[in-house]
């Protein structure tokens, strides 16, 4: 088993992510634990990504993972306005390796597989649970461009009745064009939809690339821990030898 206070290093995955607008904002709020605050608007995120090789990781291996949970109110890392921190609900990944990890360090992990297939411009990406399909999402993609975005994600997660915080940075390069065209949640028996989309089908906002790179960093923190705040960075102008290439970076 990997140690859990020990970073982990994840390079190049496909990855899609995006927030909506729930149906039953109730039903998705009654799934943050006390203390913490879903968003007004319920906000409810979504990622879905695969590790496609063993050389991508610095342990993991390869893998693959759909997590989602609630935006909350009050936990944004600084500056105001970025992307607001997280507390996760479901952690659906392929790898017991990844899993153990993951539980060590209080997150909702439970066995699930993710398949990202993009044909010409459309990505389909399909999340399963005990072999059903139980979250297909299909959207709209371009290719990589002039841009990087690099910043912190923040995501809160429960160990022994503690909430504990962590900052996860990450490098992406993400396409132009980006548009998620549908978001269905197939089992209405599986935990998951609680958390389905509204119809009509509000988009927060989202992004998909190729090839995102992001750390699992030593801890966890204590959520009151000064130290888990982090500030995101700028985007940047990606090197003119890899826009649009579609290859891992170095290529």
């Amino acid at each position: 088993m990997l140690d859990p206070a020990a970073p982990q290093l994840v390079v190049n995955a496909r990855v899609l992510q995006f927030s909506w607008l729930p149906a039953d904002p109730d039903a998705a709020a009654a799934l943050v634990p006390a203390g913490l605050r879903p968003r007004p608007d319920r906000q409810v995120f979504l990622c879905q990504y695969v590790v496609d090789d063993d050389c991508q990781t610095s342990g993991f291996g390869a893998y693959s993972l759909t997590y989602l949970g609630l935006a909350l109110d009050g936990i944004d890392p600084p500056p105001v306005g970025d992307t607001p921190g997280g507390w996760w609900t479901h952690y659906l990944a392929s790898s017991p390796r990844v899993r153990a990890y993951a539980v060590a360090r209080g997150a909702p992990a439970s066995p699930g597989q993710t398949r990202l297939d993009l044909r010409g411009e459309q990505l389909t990406a399909e999340t399963h649970a005990d072999g059903v399909p139980i979250i297909r999402t299909v959207a709209r993609v371009g290719h990589t461009g002039s841009r990087v975005c690099t910043g912190h994600h923040r995501y809160l997660t429960a160990r022994g009745g503690e909430l504990l915080s962590l900052d996860y940075p990450y490098v992406a390069e993400p396409v132009t064009p980006f548009e998620v065209e549908s978001v269905d949640f197939l089992d209405p028996e599986h935990p998951v939809y609680a958390l389905r989309p509204a119809n009509p089908l509000v988009i927060c906002g989202g992004l998909y690339s190729p090839r995102v790179s992001f750390a699992y960093p030593p801890g966890p923190n204590a959520l009151d821990d000064p130290s888990a705040a982090a500030d995101p960075g700028p985007a940047h102008p990606v090197p003119a030898r890899r826009a649009g290439s579609g290859l891992p970076s170095g290529s």
